[in-house]
C-alpha cells in the first residue's frame, strides 16, 4: 500500500494525500473475481485488512454525498452484508462482523443476515452505539480504517474521540489511497457509476430562478468566502436542476461551490445537455469536470480563504482538503438545507398538483385490489406492487416511484421497511389485512402516503389498534403551534391515543419532504429525537405518520399523510408570536370498515367525515368508471358503516 502507516498528528484527523480527490473510485478492472456469500466477501475483505494493518473496518451505507439512498455502485454496506435497508453501519474486525441499524429495521435485518453477522439495535438498552463500541471492545493500539470519502465529518470526528480513548498509539486509517477495500472484494460485479443526463425543472414548479437563490444563498455565507453545496438534493434545488443517478430520486453526482461573486458546477460533462449548459450559463454558473472539486477547493484555501461547509453533510476527505492548504473551515449547517425546506408558492402549487394525480392514481389501484380479490384471482405483494407501479405511471408527468412500495400482507406488514420479493411474497386475498406504503416522484412534485387495508371482515382486535393509530393522525393534524416550536414537542400529540392502549411505535411520526427532490428531507422532523431543536416552519412539508407493529399478533398499522405547515388564524397572538397549523397535501379515502367508531369523539368523526368529502370533491373530477365508483363508496360519512 502507498498509504503510510503514521499515527494521526495533533488534531488528530483522518489524514489524505495531496492527490486524493472526493469522486466516486473507478470500478475495479473486468475480470476481476467478485466475491459472492457471506462467508467469502468477509474472509477476502479480512485478508485486504491484514495485508493494510487495519484491525477494524467501518463500512457506512453512504456514498460521497452522504445520500440516503446512493446509487447501486456505492451499496458497499449492502453488498457486504446481505442487509437492504437504506440505514445502517457495518464494522468487521479478524473475529467479528457487526450492523447497526435502527429500530424500523430490526425485524428486517434479523431476517436478512446471515449467520456470520451480529446485530447490533442501535438505542436498544445494552447495545452501545459504535464509538463507544470501539473506546470499549478494541484493543489500545488497534488501527481502524475507513474510507474518508463515504463519512461525514462530524461522525469522523466522534470516531477520533473514540480511537483516542483506546490510547496505546490507535489511529485512525484512510484507505483512500488504497482505494475502497470493500470495491475490492466486490470486483467487476460492482454496478457502474451512473451517467444520465441533467434536466431542467420547468419555472412553473420552481417558482424562483437559480440566480436569485444564488443571490441568497451569498447572503448567507457566514463570513466565509465561499460555500461548497454537496448535498445532491440541495444541488439541484439551488440550480434548478434534475437528474437521474439515484433510485427514485431526481438528482445527480455534482457539487456546487458558490463564491462572493461566481458559481461552479462540478459535474460528469458528458451529463450536461447544451439547453442545461444555456441554463446554467444564463444563471451565472460555470461547469468543470466533477474530479476537479478538490484541487479547486485547496486552490481557495491556499489562497487564505475562507470555506462553509457543513460537517454533517460533507465527506471528511473534503474538510481534510481545505484544512491541508492550511485553509479555513467555517463549519456551519448548508444554507440551502432551510431554504429548500421551506417551500414557495409556486413548489407548493406542483405538490398539490402532485397529491392529485397520486390519489388518483391510488383511487384506481385500490378499485382494482378490491374488484381482483372479489374475483378471486391470484394475488400477491409483489404483484400488487408491480399493479400500483403501474397505476402511478399512467399519470401525467410522472418520473418514478419516490421509494420502491412496501406491500405488506398479515405479518409482513409489521415489518417497517418489509420488501415484497418476487419468490418470496405472501398470497393476498379475502381475509388479508395489508400495509401498503408508497409514492410518487412527478415533474410537479413528490408524494409519500400509507394505507392500511383489510379485504374481508376485520377483528375487533385490528380494529381497535386501527383506529387507535387513526386518532394519533388526528390529533397531530388538528394542532396549534406557536412559531419557535420543533417537532419533538408535537410527537406525543400522535402517540398519546396508542400509549392510553398500551400501545406504540418504535419509527419517527414525521419527516420532511421534499418538492420534486428526497422523500425524506430535513433539518425538520416529528419524532422523539429531542436533539432535533429545528422550528417547523410556514412552507414546510412533513408526512403524520403514527403506526402499530406487531408480528406475533399478525398485522401492522400505518396511516400515512403529507402536511403542510400554513398559518393558523387565531384570536389572540402571545406576546406577538404567529401561530402554525397542518393542512393536508394527501387525498386518499382512510378504510372506514377498519374504524371502530365507539373509540372516536365527535369531533374525531366530523374529521374524518370531512377529510372524505373534501378528498371525494377533489378527486371526482379526475376519476371514471370504477375508480369513481369506489371512490365515492369509500367517502361515505362514517355514520353510514356503523
Amino acid at each position: 500500500s502507498r498509504m503510510a502507516r503514521t499515527p494521526c498528528l495533533a488534531r488528530a484527523r483522518v489524514m489524505l494525500a495531496a492527490g486524493d480527490a472526493p469522486a466516486a473510485p473507478e470500478v475495479p478492472a473486468a475480470g476481476a473475481a467478485s466475491a459472492t456469500t457471506p462467508a467469502d466477501k468477509l474472509a477476502r475483505l479480512r485478508a485486504l485488512m491484514a495485508t493494510h494493518g487495519i484491525d477494524a473496518l467501518i463500512v457506512p451505507s453512504d456514498d460521497p454525498h452522504l445520500s440516503e439512498c446512493p446509487a447501486p455502485c456505492f451499496n458497499r454496506r449492502e453488498y457486504l452484508t446481505g442487509f437492504t435497508g437504506s440505514a445502517g453501519t457495518a464494522v468487521v474486525t479478524a473475529d467479528k462482523a457487526l450492523l447497526w441499524t435502527d429500530g424500523r429495521y430490526f425485524i428486517q435485518a434479523a431476517m436478512e443476515l446471515s449467520d456470520e453477522w451480529t446485530l447490533m439495535r442501535s438505542g436498544q438498552p445494552g447495545v452501545p452505539d459504535l464509538p463507544t463500541w470501539i473506546s470499549g471492545s478494541l484493543s489500545p493500539g488497534a488501527v481502524v480504517g475507513l474510507d474518508p470519502l463515504v463519512h461525514p465529518e462530524a461522525t469522523v470526528a466522534q470516531y477520533r474521540g473514540a480511537v483516542e480513548r483506546l490510547g496505546g498509539g490507535s489511529f485512525l486509517k484512510s484507505t483512500a489511497e488504497a482505494g475502497n477495500l470493500v470495491d475490492l472484494v466486490w470486483g467487476d460485479a460492482r454496478p457502474p457509476v451512473p451517467g444520465g443526463s441533467l434536466t431542467l425543472l420547468d419555472n412553473r414548479w420552481a417558482g424562483e430562478s437559480a440566480s436569485s437563490k444564488l443571490d441568497r444563498m451569498r447572503g448567507e455565507l457566514q463570513g466565509a468566502d465561499a460555500m461548497l453545496v454537496c448535498a445532491l438534493d440541495e444541488v439541484a434545488w439551488l440550480l434548478n436542476l434534475r437528474g437521474v443517478d439515484l433510485p427514485n430520486t431526481p438528482v445527480a453526482y455534482a457539487y456546487a461551490l458558490v463564491t462572493t461573486d461566481a458559481a461552479t458546477l462540478y459535474v460528469d460533462n458528458a451529463k450536461v445537455p447544451g439547453s442545461v449548459l444555456e441554463h446554467l450559463a444564463a444563471s451565472g454558473v460555470a461547469v468543470a469536470p466533477y474530479d476537479r472539486v478538490t484541487d479547486d477547493l485547496r486552490a481557495l484555501a491556499g489562497e487564505g480563504k475562507a470555506v462553509l461547509l457543513d460537517t454533517a453533510c460533507a465527506n471528511a476527505a473534503l474538510v481534510e482538503a481545505v484544512a491541508a492548504a492550511n485553509g479555513r473551515v467555517v463549519q456551519a449547517r448548508s444554507p440551502p438545507l432551510v431554504a429548500k425546506a421551506c417551500k414557495n408558492d409556486a413548489e407548493l402549487a406542483g405538490m398539490r398538483e402532485a397529491h392529485l394525480r397520486d390519489g388518483a392514481a391510488l383511487c384506481e389501484a385500490f378499485a382494482w385490489l378490491e374488484g381482483a380479490v372479489a374475483a378471486g384471482e391470484d394475488l400477491d405483494e409483489h404483484a400488487i406492487g408491480a399493479k400500483f407501479r403501474a397505476f402511478r405511471a399512467a399519470q401525467e408527468g410522472f418520473w418514478e416511484e419516490s421509494f420502491p412500495i412496501i406491500v405488506g400482507c398479515g405479518p409482513n406488514g409489521a415489518i417497517i421497511h418489509y420488501r415484497a420479493g418476487e419468490d418470496s411474497a405472501a398470497k393476498v386475498g379475502r381475509e388479508s389485512m395489508v400495509l401498503i406504503d408508497s409514492g410518487g416522484q412527478y415533474d410537479c412534485g413528490t408524494t409519500d402516503v400509507t394505507r392500511t387495508i383489510h379485504l374481508g371482515e376485520p377483528t375487533p382486535t385490528q380494529k381497535a389498534v386501527f383506529t387507535r393509530v387513526l386518532k394519533g393522525n388526528i390529533g397531530l393534524d388538528t394542532s396549534v403551534f406557536p412559531e419557535g416550536t420543533p417537532g419533538h414537542t408535537l410527537d406525543t400529540l400522535a402517540r398519546a391515543p396508542l400509549w392510553r392502549a398500551g400501545l406504540d411505535y418504535v419509527h419517527g411520526t414525521g419527516h420532511g419532504v421534499g418538492a420534486g427532490l428526497n422523500v425524506h428531507e430535513g433539518p425538520q422532523s416529528i419524532s422523539q429525537r429531542v436533539a432535533n431543536t429545528e422550528p417547523l416552519k410556514e412552507g414546510m412539508v412533513l408526512s403524520n405518520e403514527p403506526g402499530f407493529y406487531d408480528a406475533d399478533m399478525g398485522f401492522g398499522v400505518r396511516i400515512e399523510n403529507l402536511l403542510v405547515v400554513e398559518r393558523a388564524h387565531t384570536d389572540f397572538a402571545f406576546h406577538g408570536k404567529s401561530f402554525f397549523r397542518f393542512t393536508q397535501l394527501t387525498h386518499v379515502p382512510i378504510q372506514r370498515s377498519l374504524v371502530d367508531v365507539d373509540l372516536l369523539t365527535p369531533e374525531e368523526v366530523a374529521w374524518v367525515d370531512d377529510y372524505h368529502a373534501r378528498t371525494r370533491e377533489l378527486l371526482e373530477p379526475r376519476l371514471e368508471g370504477a375508480a369513481l365508483d369506489w371512490l365515492r363508496r369509500a367517502t361515505e360519512p362514517l355514520a353510514a358503516t356503523a
